[in-house]
């Protein structure tokens, strides 16, 4: 579990990352990274709609990608907002794997676009 200042709770900065944030995914999640110029620590949010499955599922899912969360959290840059939206599919899925890979591209992206300007 990722401390409180680390979480994202509001509903705003998940509209502002999904909406105007890099986006990356895979076959059963996608990942949304969105850089702010706030000299604050970055933050993570998750979310799992019911379509994916029963609450059981739900959790067992959320679970499994906060643990990864704690994991890839040094990655993120300061100040980034990041969401990860699990797919219909996911409970059949390696979150760790697909959410750490997702992280990586996104952080790929965000380096490379900073390098551009």
């Amino acid at each position: 579990m990722l401390a409180k200042s680390a979480r994202l709770t509001e509903s705003a900065d998940f509209a502002r990352a999904t909406k105007s944030g890099l986006r990356s995914s895979t076959q059963n999640f996608v990942g949304y990274l969105y850089p702010t110029n706030v000299d604050q620590p970055a933050r993570a949010g998750l979310i799992i709609s019911k379509n994916v499955g029963g609450s059981v599922t739900r959790h067992r899912i959320a679970r499994k990608v906060r643990h990864t969360f704690r994991e890839i959290y040094p990655q993120l840059p300061v100040g980034g907002l990041l969401v990860v939206r699990a797919l219909n599919n996911a409970h059949s899925a390696d979150a760790a794997q697909e959410v750490s890979k997702i992280v990586g591209e996104l952080v790929k992206k965000l380096s490379e676009k900073a390098n551009q300007k």
